[in-house]
């Protein structure tokens, strides 16, 4: 018996990290830029952006859950009775993570 190989342990390897940052650095970040911002229990200059950690921060907070968005879309189009043109999912949900995560990078290096 031969196995066929396959990229979905990766794209569930993703999908649970980004389950975790969505469920965790999400609420704390809306609690820091939603509501500690805005009312001064911090302060904020602009140059805390240009920090390589704070960079990489942003990173995990932004592509982690773009690709548990892609991978539970896809599955729920599928189950909706989409599963002919699951290739076609496949490509828009992980193209669309994999799109975001482009725009991130690109975004994060200019600042």
């Amino acid at each position: 018996m031969t196995m066929e190989k396959t990229t979905e342990p990766i794209w569930w390897g993703l999908f649970s990290a980004g389950g975790v940052v969505a469920a965790f650095l999400v609420p704390i970040h809306i609690i820091l830029v939603g509501f500690a911002l805005p009312l001064g229990w911090i302060s904020d200059s602009g140059a805390l952006y240009r920090i390589w950690w704070v960079k990489l921060y942003l990173f995990i907070l932004i592509v982690l859950p773009l690709y548990h968005w892609g991978h539970r879309h896809y599955f729920t189009l599928n189950h909706m009775g989409l599963k002919p043109i699951s290739k076609l999912l496949a490509v828009l949900c992980y193209g669309g993570a994999i799109f975001g995560t482009v725009v991130t990078v690109w975004v994060l290096l200019k600042i």
